[in-house]
């Protein structure tokens, strides 16, 4: 059974297939220390690179790991933040700029969606953004505590005891 030369290079060879590998845009942890040994063996033996010049590399490059991992936790918390604002608006009554020239809708939360663009509101059986509310409210009728929004009013006044002291209460003290 003869083979093909052509094919059975490019079955070795997937540079020829079309399936070659893409660049990336980034340097990762292991092309920073695929640098380090090319630069350390590619240096003068008669005159090194000192030895701080290489802390001061891994130095950067740790810095460099730190600021991704805090990028990738407060991308996290971002996404957390928008599901619990979210969270907060079900039941309560929305009005929502379609975003598309059409007049606002104006309707009771009755769900969150959760996608890769962040958190949804489903008001209408339809989902919408965070951004795309204009007015929150809080429907009539609702058992929702109305001081929630605004803490100064949870208590009537007729409720909290007077703290003022009788004057029988207070010695005098005369001034001569």
């Amino acid at each position: 059974m003869p083979t093909d030369a052509i094919s059975s290079s490019s079955a070795i060879n997937p540079a020829l297939t079309g399936s070659s590998r893409l660049p990336t845009k980034t340097l990762g942890q292991d092309d920073f220390l695929k640098l380090l040994v090319a630069q350390m063996s590619s240096q003068d033996p008669l005159n090194p690179q000192k030895d701080t010049d290489f802390i001061a590399q891994m130095a950067q490059f740790n810095t460099l790991e730190q600021s991704k991992v805090m990028q990738a936790d407060l991308s996290g918390l971002r996404s957390d933040q928008q599901l619990a604002r979210a969270g907060a608006m079900l039941g309560q009554t929305v009005t929502v700029d379609p975003g598309d020239g059409s007049a606002p809708v104006t309707g009771v939360v009755t769900s969150v969606q959760t996608t890769s663009a962040g958190a949804k509101l489903v008001v209408n059986s339809k989902a919408y953004t965070l951004d795309q509310v204009t007015q929150v409210s809080v429907p009539v009728g609702s058992t929702v505590n109305p001081s929630a929004a605004n803490p100064s009013a949870a208590v009537p006044s007729s409720a909290v005891p007077s703290t003022a002291i009788p004057s029988s209460a207070v010695p005098s003290t005369a001034i001569p």
